[in-house]
């Protein structure tokens, strides 16, 4: 009878149900960040171990810019897109660098507008959309940080061997094992390459010594590489035969405009500005500044080295492999081609090193936030580096540069970046009217939030619509059709939303340059070979499994509210 009272007196069993793993799984990936006010980068805060130093000051931004977008490619893609749009190459640099210059305005409101600590894109999704979608971003982000890493290592490598071989002693001597490609194993499955994970391990040894140490390796190395550029445009501006520029788009305006395509990831690099925000001594007044004056900066010496390649040599003449250093051949300056090696190392050497600092640091944000293992949050107490995440980057860097033939991978590179950067364009927007219209509904159905991300969606489909019949030659009235589509609906992100003004740098025209940004990625991103596409696929449900048994356990969103940051010592400051 008593048992009969007490089960009267329980309450209804539904109120005590367990979640089920779909609703736990949903709640976990839905939850967000706040944004709290941007941290006092002034106030000096001694309270945290696990803290970096504020080192960077803007001249170090622009150069890590400039470090991280400057490579081989300046004395290589330009020649090579050049024999297909000929001396209009250079528009074709313009309009990537002015795509890109739109995408770092809305990284420059993001930089500034968020607390000063690493994350960049992951920590700007986490914010605007949720947590799954920050960790998509992560992993797709990562992999071509990896993949390129190990490339750009195997390419320096070979770079070194060319150097060395202007020795006598070492002319034809040095194996290819060591430097030059590598030597190839079970059918080229595998291809050991020496002198590549050397690299890696110097590189990522200086990286743990401190930012300071490595931020002054850039610094030299971007200067060297800067001065040498410098030096080929005016030397070469001597041996300028105008008439070489006529016809001046041989090939009409769509391979311009597929030079474009091409070109836009002689730029990619910028964001990693934004990744160093922890460690720069104004980060709400430098990061703008940085990510837009090294975005213009590479844009001004691209263009210089194009209108000076195609006017030495006809467009239909220049090299492949060396288009830069054999026109200055051809010309009888030999001297300048060996410059051009020098400069070719200093520019690998430190897009590697920026590279590889990018990598850290994301990983030390999700470290932080439970997404990884907290052993990659761990930061040296005297060094303040993210010395385990960095020791880990540079690991798997040197096991895929050292056994295998990365630059077959080559074709699915550039997904992480795209996308990344549409997320960004994406989290501009959804960040400027999130606080006022999170909760207004348009209709019974749909509420405003959902509505303004269901139009950034549909911008987003309606450029890879374009850029698919675009690469497939369909009749122009289907890719009409996507831009008026896209047209559509950018006008109702602008008149469906209210629109709030960022605290301090602010991208202009939003959401119009935010949408412009997503479509041309996007558009881009259809350019891409379909293995990119399937890569894009695999690795994406790969995430959402390690998320589902993993990140969702231990993920923290609130994490780092309570990590305090540190100022590099008075001296150093001035």
């Amino acid at each position: 009878m008593a048992g009969g009272d007490r089960k009267s007196s329980a309450p209804p069993s539904y109120s005590t149900s367990p979640p089920t793993r779909l609703s736990r799984f949903w709640s976990s990936a839905s939850r967000t960040r706040t944004l709290p006010p941007p941290s006092d980068s002034t106030a000096v805060r001694t309270l945290s171990g696990d803290a970096l130093v504020r080192r960077l000051g803007l001249f170090d931004l622009v150069l890590l810019g400039i470090g991280a977008s400057i490579g081989a490619g300046i004395f290589v893609v330009t020649g090579t897109v050049a024999r297909d749009a000929g001396p209009g190459v250079t528009i074709s640099f313009v309009l990537a660098g002015a795509s890109c210059v739109l995408n770092g305005l809305c990284y420059a409101e993001l930089a500034s507008r968020f607390p000063a600590v690493s994350g960049g894109a992951y920590l700007y999704t986490y914010t605007a959309f949720n947590e799954l979608i920050a960790f998509l971003v992560f992993a797709q982000l990562m992999l071509d940080y990896h993949i390129g890493a190990a490339s750009i290592a195997r390419s320096l490598a070979s770079y070194w061997v060319t150097l060395l071989e202007l020795f006598p002693f070492f002319k034809d001597n040095v194996p290819s094992w060591i430097g030059h490609g590598g030597q190839e194993f079970l059918g080229g499955n595998l291809s050991i390459n020496v002198l590549a994970p050397i690299i890696l391990a110097v590189l990522t040894v200086i990286l743990s010594q401190g930012v300071k140490e490595s931020s002054a390796l850039n610094s030299v190395m971007t200067a060297t590489k800067v001065t040498i550029v410098i030096f080929v445009i005016f030397a070469g501006a001597f041996e300028v035969d105008i008439s070489n520029w006529s016809p001046f788009a041989p090939n009409g305006a769509k391979a311009i405009l597929t030079g474009a395509t091409v070109v836009f990831f002689a730029y990619v690099g910028f964001d990693a500005v934004a990744n160093s925000a922890e460690e720069s001594k104004e980060p709400q007044r430098d990061l703008p500044l940085g990510i837009l004056g090294s975005l213009l900066v590479c844009v001004l010496l691209y263009i210089g080295v194009c209108l000076v390649i195609t006017g030495m040599v006809p467009y239909q003449f220049l090299g492949e492999e060396a288009p830069l250093a054999e026109a200055f051949t051809s010309k009888g300056m030999k001297y300048v081609s060996v410059l051009i090696s020098i400069g070719a190392v200093a520019g690998l050497t430190t897009t590697l090193l920026v590279g590889l600092y990018v990598q850290s640091r994301l990983y030390l944000a999700l470290g932080r936030h439970g997404l990884l293992p907290g052993v990659f949050a761990k930061v040296h107490p005297t060094r303040h580096t993210p010395i385990h995440a960095q020791v880990w980057v540079g690991v798997v860097a040197s096991v895929l540069a050292g056994l295998f033939n990365v630059h077959v991978l080559s074709h699915i590179l550039s997904v992480g970046s795209l996308t990344g950067y549409s997320v960004v364009s994406a989290c501009v927007v959804v960040l400027r009217w999130n606080d006022k219209s999170a909760s207004e509904n348009s209709s019974r159905w749909i509420s405003r939030w959902q509505e303004g991300v269901l139009s950034l969606f549909i911008v987003a489909c309606s450029g890879f619509v374009a850029g698919l019949c675009y690469r497939v030659n369909a009749p122009l009235v289907f890719s009409l059709t996507a831009v008026i589509v896209a047209l559509l609906a950018s006008v109702t992100l602008q008149y469906r939303q209210v629109y709030t003004q960022a605290a301090s740098f602010s991208c202009p025209g939003v959401p119009i340059i935010p949408a412009i940004c997503i479509f041309f990625n996007i558009f881009l991103f259809a350019q891409l070979h379909y293995e990119a596409w399937v890569r894009f696929i695999v690795l994406s449900i790969i995430t959402v499994g390690v998320y589902a048994f993993y990140g969702q356990y231990h993920a923290d969103p609130y994490a780092d509210e309570t990590i305090v940051y540190r100022r590099a010592p008075v001296e150093e400051v001035r």
